[in-house]
């Protein structure tokens, strides 16, 4: 028997990185999954983003561990489209237990004016508020809300330092959601519901492997390669490591969406490799 048997799961950003290792790791405890995800380009976004293939290959690894999956696309910042997509869910499943708002981009590419930051803020705030909205209707006692939010939106003076309006409006994002966390959760614990939020560090994924990145752990260079960075992402870091897997993050999930965390509420927890630390030593 797993800890998440008999729960049903709504994941956003599903279809490849910390989404799809969620998705797995999860199903692999027993529940069912509600997979979203956009499967199509933003253009402020510096690299190429999932498509329906990525979706189709999360619903093939799930279905292959034996777990019940629909795998749905739709866009977080499309709130009537991403209702749509949850009931798809709950008409096969019939209940909601689990919310993983994991969702986002770190834009960067500008073609209109604030057109970065503008895309950042709404996948990356907007997104996610848009998750939880529609899922509370449908949430009861022991439900879990788990948002994601991230390690370079806590370090002081990050936001000044991203550089361009893309990387600004995703640090910005992620600042504003540990603040909505705290106090949303106070207003869900009366029903039992809980609110965290998880903050990771460098997180081996497609955002984090891409020359914008790169140039920005790498400004000598013009550009520089995966190799190159990786000589610099320790330092972002007090453990000496380039960056964390996905399933490091899921594994927080697992535990946040289990009634293991029953007690747990409003939190922003960090997977950091103690990043927070060197960035703001006691």
């Amino acid at each position: 028997m797993g800890k998440l048997d008999g729960k049903v799961v709504f994941i956003t950003g599903a279809a490849r990185g910390q989404g799809r290792s969620h998705a797995i790791r999860l199903a692999g405890e027993g529940a069912s999954v509600i997979a979203v995800d956009i499967c199509a380009q933003i253009d402020s976004v510096p690299y190429p983003l999932a498509t329906p293939d990525d979706l189709a290959e999360t619903v093939k690894s799930v279905e292959n561990l034996g777990g019940a999956i629909v795998g749905v696309q739709a866009d977080v910042r499309d709130r009537p489209a991403l209702r749509a997509a949850l009931d798809e869910g709950l008409a096969r499943f019939g209940r909601l237990d689990v919310v993983c708002a994991n969702a986002g981009v770190c834009p960067a590419v500008d073609a209109t004016l604030a057109a970065g930051f503008v895309d950042g803020m709404d996948v990356d705030l907007i997104g996610v508020m848009n998750t939880v909205a529609i899922s509370l209707p449908h949430l009861g006692s022991g439900a879990s809300i788990i948002v994601t939010g991230s390690t370079a939106g806590m370090i002081e003076g990050t936001t000044e330092r991203m550089g361009n309006t893309g990387g600004v409006g995703y640090s910005l994002a992620k600042q504003m959601i540990a603040r909505y966390v705290e106090v949303l959760a106070l207003q869900l614990a009366p029903a039992m519901v809980r609110l965290n939020a998880i903050h990771p560090t460098n997180v081996d994924t497609h955002l984090l492997h891409n020359e914008t990145i790169y140039k920005a752990f790498r400004p000598d260079l013009e550009h520089p390669t995966r190799e190159d960075a990786e000589l610099a992402f320790p330092a972002m870091q007090a453990m000496p490591i380039p960056y964390i897997d996905p399933s490091d993050v899921s594994a927080l999930v697992s535990f946040l969406a289990s009634d293991e965390s029953r007690y747990i509420t409003g939190l922003n927890l960090r997977i950091d490799a103690g990043a927070m630390l060197k960035a703001s030593p006691v």
